[in-house]
């Protein structure tokens, strides 16, 4: 049950440009899981809707939250000038997120891609996934995708995973996005794929959706699309659907209470 409780920050620190590491203690952090998130409200009261940031970590009663700063003047930009001790407004535990018992029941090869700020809540599925797994290591692939060099968190998914990394700029390893890494891989005879695990910007999860569905294999994809009051209430961040939902007869679902993971063959994009 979602409630709205006030955090304590226990540390703040930029990690490169524009992304803040942010860690709070909380008790609803004992309810988390991966791919939920929760809504920050900020003490500006200029800004009266809480900023929505995915769980990156959990880590008994802490969460750990990575951000990204959207511009000057912004709810985020507050937000990352919280020092240590400071008391932070939240509401939590908010969203749907995935089912790591079943992922690991069913499925013997996961592949993760996360592709820029969609990043950090990867860390924390891919956590649950090992922790549960029957299988023996190595378990995990992780597919990774930045703009440039600047690889946050990039060292923290290797001590659960493989790990391969896509730059726009070919400056680290693959050039292109994630989906060339898992071609090349493919070619090279590395590694299998039964289950994609995606978070990232739209045109990389729709590019997702279609390989997945081209290829016969099964993705979930967790939405990062701009939420305003991250309860369901404003219908601010819908997204189309193969089905009609049964209670509004409308081919669309909210991301923050119906997701934001989904599986892509429920979704239309």
């Amino acid at each position: 049950m979602k409630q709205k409780v006030t955090a304590k920050v226990i540390l703040q620190r930029k990690i490169t440009d524009n992304i803040y590491d942010l860690r709070i203690s909380t008790e609803l952090a004992r309810e988390a899981h991966a791919g939920q998130f929760i809504g920050v409200y900020t003490n500006d009261r200029s800004k009266l809707l809480p900023r929505p940031i995915s769980i990156c970590e959990v880590d008994g009663d802490r969460l750990r939250l990575v951000y990204r700063v959207t511009g000057s003047n912004t709810g985020t930009e507050v937000l990352s000038q919280l020092t240590p001790g400071d008391q932070v407004p939240i509401i939590g535990i908010l969203g749907n997120g995935y089912d790591v018992d079943d992922l690991v029941t069913n499925f013997r090869h996961p592949v993760l891609m996360g592709g820029g700020i969609g990043i950090p809540p990867m860390l924390q599925l891919a956590k649950e996934l090992v922790e549960r797994s029957p299988y023996p290591d190595p378990y995990l692939n992780t597919i990774l995708g930045y703009r440039d060099s600047n690889l946050f968190l990039a060292e923290e998914f290797k001590d659960l995973s493989e790990v391969h990394i896509a730059t726009e700029d070919g400056s680290v390893e693959t050039k292109g996005n994630v989906l060339d890494v898992m071609e090349t891989k493919i070619r090279q005879g590395l590694g299998e794929c039964d289950l994609i695990l995606a978070c990232g910007p739209m045109p990389m999860l729709r590019a997702i959706a279609d390989y997945s569905r081209k290829k016969g294999i099964k993705a979930y994809v967790s939405l990062e699309e701009r939420m305003a009051c991250g309860v369901g209430a404003c219908l601010g961040c819908v997204v189309k659907t193969r089905e009609m939902d049964p209670h509004s007869h409308v081919n669309n679902a909210r991301i923050c209470t119906e997701g934001p993971v989904f599986d892509v063959d429920a979704l239309d994009i």
